[in-house]
């Protein structure tokens, strides 16, 4: 049975988890052939299995998207195995730990600007080369907190998902007449490992308690945004560039909160939220109290 990505390419930064490999699950069981990528070899193994165990069609490769490189490797790649390439997931990301700017190791802030803005920015020039090419395909750059207001203790993060957002809508502008959909697409919070598995300044572990409670009332599977994404890819979204798409509406935000105390008030059991926290010691340079 045919899906509406049949026989579309599509590469997934980032794809080996989380997210990304839910969009890239999504996008397989609509009949596209995806290839995946990460950082980490066991990783992309790991995910390949996953997927291939399910009867899709994928191929991946290790990818550090802060190398450009490595990204032109893997839109090479793509062509190699799959023959084509219709859609490109700008999704990896990285975060460095909660806490004052001035107390994270400038690598580990560095590191997140490298992956999240640099790696943006080389999967989305490289899949412009070829998209251009036939004036088709669809580029998809993944939002998050910070697009739509500045996040202190989160600066490194939050700050470069504002920048994906400037930069992705200036890049549909520039590029509105040639038949390529550019879009940004913040997925609203979600249950990952990336907010499961956290780390922050030492001294600053429990002002992350209340977050807890918010992914309690607000936080949804990934498998729901990466429906959003199969949207994005899809014939739908033909003749159309420039749309910022917010999985987490205000409606959906009153809805959560309504489940919560409705089931807090019946006694149903409440789904179980968890959060290891990794404390980190502050940048040397940072002074001590």
């Amino acid at each position: 049975m045919s899906g509406i990505l049949q026989n579309k390419v599509a590469v997934i930064t980032g794809g080996t988890r989380g997210l990304g490999l839910e969009i890239a699950r999504a996008y397989a069981v609509e009949g596209a052939r995806v290839v995946i990528a990460s950082r980490s070899k066991t990783s992309v193994s790991q995910a390949l299995s996953f997927l291939q165990h399910e009867g899709f069609s994928a191929a991946g490769m290790p990818c550090n998207v802060a190398s450009r490189d490595e990204v032109k490797r893997l839109a090479a790649f793509a062509l190699d195995t799959f023959s084509g390439l219709d859609i490109w997931v700008n999704n990896a990301a990285v975060s460095a730990p909660y806490g004052p700017t001035a107390a994270i190791e400038p690598d580990a802030f560095e590191d997140v600007l490298h992956t999240n803005i640099l790696g943006v920015y080389h999967g989305a020039q490289i899949a412009l080369q070829y998209f251009l090419a036939s004036n088709q395909g669809k580029l998809i750059n993944i939002l998050g907190e910070g697009a739509r207001k500045p996040r202190p203790m989160q600066n490194a993060y939050t700050s470069t998902k504002a920048w994906v957002k400037s930069f992705t809508l200036a890049l549909a502008s520039e590029y509105k007449d040639t038949g390529i959909g550019i879009f940004a697409f913040n997925p609203g919070l979600m249950e990952t490992e990336f907010v499961q598995n956290v780390q922050a300044i030492q001294g600053y572990e429990e002002r992350l308690k209340p977050f807890v409670t918010v992914r309690k009332l607000l936080s949804q599977p990934p498998e729901i945004p990466a429906q959003k994404a199969v949207w994005l890819a899809s014939a739908a979204t033909d003749a159309i560039t420039g749309l910022e798409v917010n999985q987490m509406t205000t409606g959906k935000m009153l809805a959560g909160m309504s489940r919560f105390l409705i089931n807090k008030i019946s006694g149903k059991p409440q789904v179980e939220i968890k959060m290891i926290v990794t404390t980190i010691p502050p940048a040397s340079e940072y002074p001590q109290k």
